[in-house]
């Protein structure tokens, strides 16, 4: 098999993982607009994206005759699944009790996790020639969050929050590779996965709504209704989705890297769409974090076909 064969489907899942970035950090001003506890937005968004998904899950099944998931299938996404609900409600919980900066910050040391994870776990190498290119984009999200107009209060609780999403997260991308397959081996299909993902999700993600915003779960606004509408296909489907599509391409430590973008991008978008100040002093660090990532990119793609190092 050539070189180019070897590399593309590892362009592909650098590709999706991108676009799925596009889509995330989109949605952080989208999430902030109307006003509601993100946990409230995160059940909402997870009850939509479970409707959406089995619609095309019947559709398909319709159109191709393609079976629905078996009891295996669903046995075989309760891990994942469960972690996400957990994920999206704390993470979403933690960005209303801390200050973004610390938030964020604090987000993308996911690969501190995934990255030693994934070689225990899945036997991974990282290319850490290509993953070093991240540190660049490190260096820019600091400069970004770090010197915005408005740097929120900071509390301890919410970095603790933060923190234990960031766990949580670590621990779906993990388990979600392992229920996609790796190594060649077959794994659930991107829309079963994703079909079974959303309404199981809910099992971890309603305990959590309940207890911190059980009175704001109904009814909502309207500015709310559009933002969970919106983020049902923005992130629930496209997003989360191009994630599942990448997991069994790309090694974990990769998909980490190339999410810690999401962070400045995320202010880029929240002044287009609210308004919010971009100082001059982040313009910098916005700029680092594009050509850390486009490095990443580059350099990891250009080694998938030689031997991990």
């Amino acid at each position: 098999m050539s070189a180019g064969a070897d590399r593309r489907p590892h362009t592909i899942g650098l590709l999706a993982v991108a676009a799925a970035v596009l889509c995330f950090s989109i949605s952080y001003p989208i999430l902030k607009w109307p006003g509601v506890p993100g946990s409230v937005i995160a059940w909402w968004r997870l009850v939509g994206s479970s409707v959406l998904w089995w619609v095309l899950l019947i559709v398909r099944r319709r159109r191709y005759a393609t079976p629905l998931p078996t009891r295996a299938t669903w046995k075989r996404m309760i891990v994942p699944a469960l972690f996400f609900g957990l994920d999206i409600s704390i993470l979403f919980t933690a960005v209303t009790r801390t200050s973004v900066a610390h938030a964020e910050f604090i987000g993308v040391m996911a690969p501190l996790i995934t990255l030693p994870a994934g070689f225990f776990l899945f036997g991974e190498r990282p290319r850490w020639r290509a993953l070093g290119w991240g540190t660049l984009s490190i260096i820019g999200i600091a400069i970004v969050l770090f010197n915005g107009p408005e740097r929120g209060t900071a509390t301890v609780t919410g970095d603790v929050l933060m923190a234990i999403g960031v766990v949580m997260l670590s621990a779906y991308l993990l388990a979600a590779k392992r229920a996609r397959g790796h190594r060649g081996a077959v794994g659930v299909d991107t829309f079963e996965f994703m079909a079974i993902l959303m309404p199981v999700a809910l099992v971890t993600a309603t305990p959590v709504v309940l207890s911190i915003a059980s009175n704001e779960l109904w009814p909502l606004s309207g500015k709310a209704w559009i933002a969970v509408a919106i983020l049902s296909v923005l992130t629930g489907m496209v997003g989360h989705g191009l994630l599942a599509f990448a997991h069994p391409r790309l090694p974990i430590g990769t998909m980490s890297t190339v999410q810690v973008s999401q962070p400045a991008l995320a202010v880029f978008w929240a002044w287009v769409i609210l308004g919010e100040t971009i100082t001059a002093r982040q313009v910098p660090g916005m700029a680092l974090v594009i050509i850390g990532l486009a490095l990443v990119m580059w350099f990891s793609n250009r080694a998938a076909a030689e031997p991990a190092v």
